[in-house]
């Protein structure tokens, strides 16, 4: 069926256009059918879940279940939620003014329901967009029920009406959000007791106030993310909750190396040129952190570390560009180890690593840099960089020494040429490119034991 169209003014005009209702999980159930039967992609922008989490959400929302996105930190799931709403209608009809957006055909409020009853086919319709009916909450400690679920409006009771009346109720972000869909995250950081107030609303899909036994049929898809640390330490999702969650699924890090790189590449907002062979080296670095024993694993290594240390290297650029006029902006290896001290807070330590810290996170590194020296460089002939060592040069560079001095040190280079396909960049390589290959051969060499490596004075010195 064709989406309503926003012309609609009154319900008779939707009736006229064949409307039909239907609740939110429906509408998300044919709405991602159409999109798998085209072949099409269901959640845009999330990268490494294909054949993971993907078939299992698609599979949790084809059920119609309400769910739990359990994994560590920077693993998306925020995302994650975010794309459900690519799902919905563009638009969605409902009654005029209603705070909890009641469908027009079938209202549940006491208010919308008079008015159904008084004018008809009369009853004037407004429209709200797809991306309104998503709503985002963080739990916190001092999260109420009242922000959650209602509480009496005492503005409406000094306007007159009485305790008893159901309309003196101001209604929390749940059952605003009716026929849309609720994420909450970080679920075990909200308060037990408040846990308890959501029982109704995922099982019996009713809400209660303080007094009042509303009986107000809630049509939502209802959506949380926790850590798995969360479920059992500092908080934890009580147990009649979980139950009433329909499916649990976990979420992981990027599975592989160009996985991570799309990702960062993707979210990084990069001020300058980043060669990909150096997010690649990012990229291994955040993967190595996450195997290393001297990193708390409970914690995680947030892929928005890695997002961080790609701005962090291209900015490092940029002030290079500026100190030295150097144009345009491209990032070097030795723009790297320049980011790093600013990038530990996003880390955990174990106990014994303190003091330590900034040495753990150097080593791998350079692990890290050889790492994807072998995978993009290896077998290939280097014999033209060898020779200049060979007769006791050195090639000095540095974060401030621009590219184009680094390149005059080395004159006409042997090899660079297929350096520069091999990464990619090929006979169009800018000065800047080339002299980000060059760097990374630098380092690769010295890493490989093939030639020494000296800091002076803040710039590197390369030499036998």
């Amino acid at each position: 069926m064709d989406e309503p169209s926003p012309r609609a003014a009154t319900l008779g005009d939707l009736r006229q256009q064949g409307y039909r209702s239907r609740t939110v999980k429906e509408e998300l159930r044919e709405n991602l059918l159409a999109v798998l039967r085209e072949g099409g992609t269901a959640f845009p922008g999330i990268v490494g879940f294909d054949d993971t989490v993907l078939p299992q959400l698609e599979s949790a929302l084809l059920a119609g279940h309400d769910l739990v996105l359990l994994g560590e930190r920077g693993q998306g799931k925020t995302r994650l939620m975010r794309t459900l709403s690519t799902l919905l209608d563009e638009w969605m009809p409902v009654v005029d003014g209603c705070e909890i957006n009641d469908d027009p055909a079938a209202p549940v409020c006491s208010r919308c329901r008079r008015l159904a009853a008084e004018l008809g086919d009369d009853l004037p319709v407004g429209w709200v967009h797809r991306d309104d009916r998503y709503v985002e909450k963080l739990a916190t400690p001092d999260t109420s029920v009242g922000d959650l679920i209602g509480d009496v409006d005492p503005v409406k009771v000094a306007e007159g009406r009485t305790l008893g009346d159901p309309e003196t109720v101001h209604y929390g972000l749940i059952p605003r959000t009716n026929r849309g869909i609720f994420g909450i995250n970080e679920l075990p950081d909200l308060a037990e007791r408040i846990q308890v107030a959501m029982f109704n609303v995922l099982e019996e899909r009713d809400i209660q106030v303080r007094g009042y036994s509303l009986r107000l049929p809630l049509d939502l898809l209802l959506v949380a993310s926790a850590n798995p640390e969360d479920y059992t330490n500092r908080g934890r999702i009580i147990t009649p909750l979980k139950d009433r969650f329909g499916a649990e699924i976990r979420t992981h890090y990027p599975e592989e190396v160009a996985e991570e790189v799309a990702v960062i590449a993707q979210e990084a907002d990069l001020v300058a040129d980043v060669p990909e062979h150096l997010l690649e080296v990012l990229a291994r670095l955040s993967r190595s952190l996450r195997g290393s024993s001297s990193v708390d694993q409970r914690a995680g290594v947030s892929a928005r570390f890695a997002i961080a240390a790609a701005e962090g290297v291209a900015a490092s650029a940029l002030r290079r560009s500026a100190r030295t006029g150097e144009e345009p902006a491209v990032a070097r290896v030795c723009d790297v180890p320049t980011v790093l001290p600013t990038l530990l807070g996003k880390l955990e330590f174990e106990m014994g690593e303190e003091g330590r810290e900034a040495e753990v996170v150097r080593h791998l590194l350079r692990v890290a840099i050889a790492e994807t020296f072998r995978e993009r460089l290896g077998g290939l002939d280097l014999s033209g960089f060898a020779e200049v060592f060979a007769e006791g040069a050195t090639v000095e560079t540095g974060e401030l020494v621009p590219a184009q001095e680094l390149l005059a040190q080395l004159d006409t280079l042997p090899g660079l040429s297929k350096v520069l396909d091999r990464l990619g960049d090929g006979d169009d390589a800018s000065v800047g490119h080339s002299a980000a290959a060059v760097e990374l051969v630098l380092e690769g060499m010295h890493l490989t034991r093939r030639i020494d490596k000296q800091r002076l004075d803040g710039r590197t010195v390369y030499g036998t």
